[in-house]
């Protein structure tokens, strides 16, 4: 999330937290663009008037240098010229403040989804299906009782569908940037997760990290 006003971004945060994502921050364009080019997101939501380089400027090198994260832009700038620059820039959606976060979340969630594989708001994998509109998970029709960490981990893991997906790629996308997780703290939460379901989908690959796939027939 991109947003140099501290009030917004802090309620921007706390939503978005509570809904179940991890939010790294960024205060300004040049912060921006660095941390979009050098890591793995599963959205941007960017600001158009950025300290040192403005937020369309940001989405035009982002697209110049193939990073294809979805944006969504929360500006305060309204007029429609300024939603057509913005979507011509390379922007996935563009809404404007004030905001009700119920709103950027559900906005968020439809831009996240658009070009993976899963087009619907439901993920399935043979008997396991995970509703990511509503965060809840189930195996042949039986509700299986996550905690918020085991949720985001199972939901990475899922829309990762096949591909190896190593231990520090999913501290990344699971903890918050500034937690301190135990060396086996991924471990302990796939262990975690397994145990909740009566089949296994999630492979360790010992020293290299974990693949969700199709489990093993019986």
């Amino acid at each position: 999330m991109v947003e140099d006003a501290a009030d917004i971004a802090e309620q921007l945060r706390r939503g978005l937290t509570r809904s179940g994502y991890v939010v790294d921050m960024a205060r300004d364009g040049v912060s921006a663009c660095f941390k979009a080019e050098t890591e793995t997101y599963a959205a941007l939501i960017l600001d158009i008037g950025l300290p040192k380089v403005d937020g369309l400027t940001v989405i035009r090198k982002l697209r110049e240098a193939n990073v294809s994260t979805p944006i969504l832009v929360l500006s305060a700038q309204s007029a429609w010229t300024a939603r057509v620059e913005g979507i011509d820039a390379g922007a996935d959606d563009y809404m404007t403040k004030p905001f009700q976060i119920e709103e950027v979340i559900a906005r968020l969630r439809a831009i996240t989804r658009r070009g993976v594989e899963h087009n619907s708001v439901t993920l399935k994998i043979s008997d396991l299906s995970i509703d990511t509109s509503q965060m809840l998970v189930a195996e042949a029709g039986r509700q299986i009782d996550l905690t918020p960490l085991e949720y985001r981990t199972l939901h990475f893991l899922a829309r990762n569908k096949g591909r190896l997906v190593s231990q520090g790629e999913l501290v990344e996308h699971v903890y918050a940037a500034d937690s301190e997780p135990g060396s086996n703290a991924i471990e302990v939460l796939i262990g975690r997760i397994r145990r909740k379901m009566s089949r296994q989908y999630i492979k360790t690959r010992r020293g290299f990290g974990y693949v969700l796939s199709e489990p093993d027939q019986e």
